[in-house]
């Protein structure tokens, strides 16, 4: 990411920004340049550590995880014809009156919340 060089030649405020875009802290005492040098050379080989030991942060969800968001595929089901337009009518600003637009709404964030669903499966997935 970043090199030893490319860092050592920035000022000392240069540094202080380049830790705040990234939400890094200095170690020992902030006036130093080395207190910002060292954090911005350490955390991309820290952040890929914590990832591959499986215990903090991010973590790749097990296989029982990943089948439950199967799972809720299959509950969630496949829109009829009649709800498929429905659903496009509503896209595009259609509602009904009330109290079927509750219903219209919740219909609708159901094929959302699939389509998430089906989003995160095939990201995982990658």
């Amino acid at each position: 990411m970043f090199t030893r060089s490319e860092l050592e030649s920035k000022t000392l405020k240069e540094l202080k920004d380049l830790a705040a875009r990234y939400g890094i802290k200095a170690v020992g005492n902030p006036g130093y340049k080395i207190s910002w040098i060292t954090p911005l050379l350490a955390f991309p080989v820290q952040a890929i550590q914590q990832f591959q030991d499986h215990k903090t942060g991010l973590r790749n969800p097990s296989w029982r995880s990943s089948e439950a968001l199967g799972t809720m595929l299959y509950e969630i089901g496949e829109p009829t014809n009649e709800q498929a337009a429905l659903i496009r009518a509503t896209l595009e600003g259609k509602l009904l009156p009330l109290p079927e637009r509750y219903d219209q709404t919740r219909l609708l964030n159901l094929h959302k919340t699939k389509q998430l669903i089906q989003e995160a499966i095939e990201t995982l997935n990658k």
